[in-house]
């Protein structure tokens, strides 16, 4: 028992548990996994070591593993529609570093959205390995907040990049994948899309999907699919996914995660019960009632609304604090959001213009509309009354209170 050998630590977890029970979760990029997950993330598979993949692994017994890892690929194939999947990068950054290596040569020129304009860090950032290793070329939103398609069709023809990456860590609107492959297609380039944000959409129909226009697909595990922490690959060439599978082990990975690769099969196949569909219907009205009741209260938000998972709200110009203020004021409350850079922000990246809101873990406690503009009044009463100690413990006590309608965890 841990809470008996390691006291420490035991507390520190329990702590955890508690604020994640009594606070509000809005990090667009997090989510709460089912029990079943949690088992099978804690599981004895951690014991395992298995480099390589089923059926041609540099340890012996592994036939068990074989198991586990080839439940997870052919969920995943069935989920998405695809023929080949790795299912062992370690987190999204690490399958996007394989991906890139799988096509590209170090110094290659790809198109990117920016980061400051919705795109990754690993989309071409100076500080990520993928600005460090290929000359990327940022695209940008156009001044109604959407993706700017002649943009990136003039950026493509004047640069002919190799690659064109497109896919959003902080975009709330929906992507057309069909006109990136016709613009890649006029310049004879590649195209790679990361759909870690909006992967649980994509899974059940609400996003068009990249699957029949990209040449790779990358995800994440853990944010919509509402899996563990963790990346995925997914192609439909054959000769590329050769490459991705060589290009992850033993090009950048040692060992799998078998504990987190039989979770990600229990999430794939949580994702194929029509049960997911209705949760990933509400993920949306949820965005979408936050949006609007925001709006209603006299905020900002980048391109007026939501079409997906996610609001950028400029909380700058709404209510006069930066995104660092804002995070911290409702952190008070118990309410958690990050900080996020808007399009031409005039703040630093660590201070920020903006936060952004997602709905995929309150959706996950069964919150509904109702609950979603009742946040937005909270929040707004924060952020409005950023010095007045008696109204933020108001508005924590309510959020407390909601919480506890909407219980966590099975035990």
């Amino acid at each position: 028992m841990l809470k008996k050998n390691d006291r420490e630590l035991y507390e520190a977890i329990e702590l955890e548990k508690k604020r994640q029970l009594e606070h509000l979760e809005l990090i667009a990029s997090e989510n709460y996994v089912s029990d079943d997950v949690l088992e099978a993330a804690g599981s004895i598979l951690t014991n395992k070591y298995a480099e390589g993949y089923p059926s041609k692994r540099y340890y012996g017994g592994c036939e068990y593993i074989d198991m586990v890892e080839n439940l997870a690929k052919t969920r995943l194939k069935k989920l998405f529609k695809v023929k080949y999947v790795n299912v062992q990068p370690h987190s999204g950054s690490q399958a996007n570093m394989a991906a890139y290596r799988s096509i590209l040569k170090n110094g290659d020129c790809v198109m990117g959205l920016a980061l400051d304009h919705g795109g990754h860090l690993t989309h071409g950032h100076a500080l990520s390995f993928s600005g460090q290793d290929y000359h990327f070329v940022s695209y940008h939103l156009n001044d109604e907040g959407y993706i700017d398609y002649d943009e990136v069709a003039m950026l493509a023809q004047k640069y002919l990049p190799k690659l064109i990456v497109t896919g959003a860590s902080a975009y709330p609107r929906a992507i057309d994948f069909k006109r990136f492959r016709e613009i890649a297609d006029s310049i004879n380039a590649y195209l790679m899309v990361d759909m870690a944000h909006i992967a649980g959409l994509v899974a059940c129909g609400l996003h068009q999907s990249p699957i029949p226009y990209a040449d790779i697909v990358t995800s994440t595990t853990h944010k919509t699919l509402r899996g563990p922490r963790g990346g995925i690959i997914l192609t439909n060439n054959e000769e590329i996914a050769k490459k991705i599978d060589k290009n992850l082990f033993p090009g950048i990975q040692g060992g799998p995660l078998m504990h987190i690769i039989g979770a990600k099969a229990v999430c794939f196949k949580e994702a194929l019960d029509p049960s997911f569909t209705i949760y990933q219907q509400q993920v949306i009205k949820n965005a979408q009632a936050l949006a609007n009741k925001l709006v209603e209260l006299g905020y900002k938000l980048v391109s007026g609304g939501t079409d997906n998972h996610l609001i950028l709200v400029d909380v700058k110009s709404s209510v006069g604090l930066t995104g660092k203020s804002a995070e911290l004021i409702l952190d008070t409350v118990n309410i958690t959001c990050n900080k996020n850079t808007i399009p031409n922000d005039s703040e630093k990246p660590m201070i920020t213009s903006g936060i952004r809101l997602g709905t995929p873990a309150l959706t996950t406690r069964g919150m509904k509309e109702k609950e979603m503009q009742e946040v937005a009044i909270l929040l707004d009463k924060a952020l409005r009354n950023p010095n007045n100690d008696q109204i933020k413990e108001e508005v924590k006590k309510e959020v407390i209170a909601l919480t506890k309608k909407f219980p966590l965890f099975a035990n």
